[in-house]
């Protein structure tokens, strides 16, 4: 049986763990060769070993969002290698637990937050998908089709106590996904953003703090993104731009557009 992304070339940033791990396994199941791209080290190498051992198309991609040099090399690797790119997922960010450990019990106001603590996750968060994007997506226009999927998180976030700066991070990433689909529409590419829909387990939630979150809250699994970005990364979302998705609220937005 023919898989949904047979012959689908996608990279995915922060692949390593949480939500950048859970959608590459969705797409590699579904028959797509990824570059599971982030920072060099065993939890990456780990990841891959992981996929290929179970027989999918993972390959492992160095890159550190941050540097233009370490981008352009990624691209470089995809365009010798692949001679071609149809996906690119921007995953790759830090949160709140690199500026205030404690950031959910006891979160800080934004004027006692550290400013190289500020930049560092800017320059992660915002910088990075720009940086990203705008090496890829020549590979991309050159055959006049491809698809930009950026992860976002909830609007409640943007705007709670204590969530300097990852709240203003994430709010300018889903402005410039908004005018990266209207700067790109003349180049056949498609730019949509996706969110799980609450709070996720993964990496950016330590894990002393997720014990003080039980039951108080139900935390999402990293999973509830395998369908959505599955829909995202195939030929079933074609001519689909400028769309916000919630994960849990995917059927519900299907049903809603007749799909």
């Amino acid at each position: 049986m023919e898989n949904r992304l047979d012959g689908t070339y996608v990279v995915v940033t922060g692949a390593s763990n949480g939500l950048g791990l859970a959608m590459a396994e969705a797409l590699l199941s579904q028959g797509a060769t990824v570059a599971m791209a982030a920072r060099p080290g065993p939890k990456l190498d780990q990841a891959v070993e992981k996929m290929q051992k179970a027989g999918l198309s993972a390959v492992s991609l160095p890159l550190d969002v941050r540097s233009e040099e370490s981008v352009r090399s990624a691209a470089e690797w995809v365009r010798t290698e692949w001679g071609r790119l149809d996906v690119l997922i921007n995953n790759a960010g830090i949160g709140m637990r690199t500026v205030n450990p404690d950031f959910l019990t006891e979160p800080q106001p934004f004027f006692k937050i550290q400013p190289d603590k500020f930049r560092d996750l800017i320059d992660t968060n915002v910088t990075g998908y720009f940086l990203v994007s705008r090496e890829f997506v020549s590979l991309m226009a050159e055959r006049g089709k491809g698809k930009i999927i950026n992860i976002s998180m909830n609007y409640e976030t943007m705007k709670r106590k204590g969530f300097v700066p990852y709240g203003p991070s994430r709010a300018a990433t889903e402005s410039l996904s908004y005018i990266m689909a209207e700067d790109l529409k003349d180049y056949g590419i498609t730019v949509n953003m996706l969110l799980p829909g609450g709070a996720t387990v993964t990496g950016m939630i330590p894990d002393e703090v997720r014990e003080q979150l039980e039951g108080k809250f139900e935390l999402l699994d990293p999973n509830v993104m395998a369908d959505p970005i599955v829909y995202l990364a195939s030929g079933e979302s074609d001519g689909i731009t400028g769309e916000r998705i919630v994960a849990i609220e995917f059927e519900k937005w299907l049903q809603e557009r007749g799909i």
